[in-house]
């Protein structure tokens, strides 16, 4: 059986896994991500956790032949660079990922971006498991995605694929002005189908400021507050039309739906699934669209994924 190392690269925490040719998940650490001491000492700290799991792995005769990133940030995947990222890890653009793991494990690494690794994972060995195209989209902190066609996600030209929080909403709109968005533009879809973006229309919309954050707004909401009904029901609408027309327009085989939000329960998803099925046309009214199975694995599994031929 051969082995791997994938690593799930994230702005607080980056976990890493030794993954089986099969798929199956061996051993598992976890450390907090360095995201304000810049790219060379978070590779340092990314290359220790490895070889913690490597020399773990080989304690039970499981040899690592090599290592699969899936990163925060727009990712070059040819060159295993960084091209930009969010100040949520300082330093980090620019960052030579695949080079600076190779230069001190001495195993061959590649690297993707984290959320086309999570749809990775879901479409070899979770949710969307034997589907020869599957779309995944997530809802949290932010809301991003992938289009996996055959066990390849499309990265596109300039390796920005997956943006989808990144289109226009009509629901995205307050006051009638387009509510600013997290890239720097308005009325994008992740300006009101995140997680944080459901708190800001909690108060925006005049709600109490004691609720702290999204957890709290979907439990007023099952409390029977009116409001937080009302703007957790309008996330979820403009999550539903996000998704329904992006089935238009690549008409995959399963969608699947990932992050804080699908994990919310019936709340969001009923209201997010029933606008979703009002955008379909009409041949693809009966796709799948389910919810992402493998959890934190996902991530881990769809990086060792590019250093496995499965």
């Amino acid at each position: 059986m051969r082995y791997v190392v994938g690593v799930d690269l994230g702005g607080t925490k980056t976990a890493a896994g030794v993954v089986a040719a099969d798929g199956s998940v061996l051993l598992t650490e976890q450390i907090p991500t360095l995201n304000r001491d810049g790219g060379e000492a978070i590779l340092d700290a990314t290359a220790a956790l490895i070889a913690s799991l490597i020399e773990r792995a080989a304690a039970v005769g499981a040899i690592v032949e090599a290592v699969g990133v899936g990163s925060a940030g727009v990712i070059n995947a040819a060159e295993g660079t960084v091209i930009s990222a969010t100040d949520a890890i300082v330093g980090w653009t620019g960052t030579a990922i695949t080079a600076g793991l190779t230069a001190r494990l001495g195993l061959p690494s590649a690297v993707v971006n984290d959320v086309h690794a999570h749809a990775l994972g879901e479409a070899w060995h979770g949710a969307g498991k034997g589907a020869s195209t599957a779309l995944m989209v997530a809802f949290g902190t932010g809301v991003g995605g992938s289009f996996v066609i055959n066990g390849q996600p499309v990265l596109g030209a300039h390796f920005v694929g997956g943006h989808v929080g990144h289109f226009a909403s009509p629901l995205a709109i307050h006051g009638g002005t387009a509510l600013p968005c997290s890239c720097g533009h308005e009325g994008h879809v992740e300006a009101i189908a995140s997680g944080p973006a459901i708190h800001a229309a909690y108060l925006r919309n005049g709600g109490s400021a004691s609720l702290p954050d999204t957890r709290a707004v979907f439990d007023s909401a099952r409390a029977g507050d009116d409001l937080a009904l009302s703007v957790i029901a309008i996330a979820a609408a403009a999550a539903g039309q996000a998704v329904g027309g992006l089935i238009n327009i690549l008409d995959p085989a399963v969608v699947v739906v990932s992050g804080g939000l699908a994990d919310a329960g019936e709340l969001w998803w009923d209201a997010m699934e029933a606008a979703l099925r009002a955008e379909l046309l009409a041949p693809l009214a009966a796709v799948p669209v389910v919810r992402a199975s493998l959890g934190n694995t996902a991530a881990i599994v769809g990086a060792a994924s590019l250093v496995l031929d499965h």
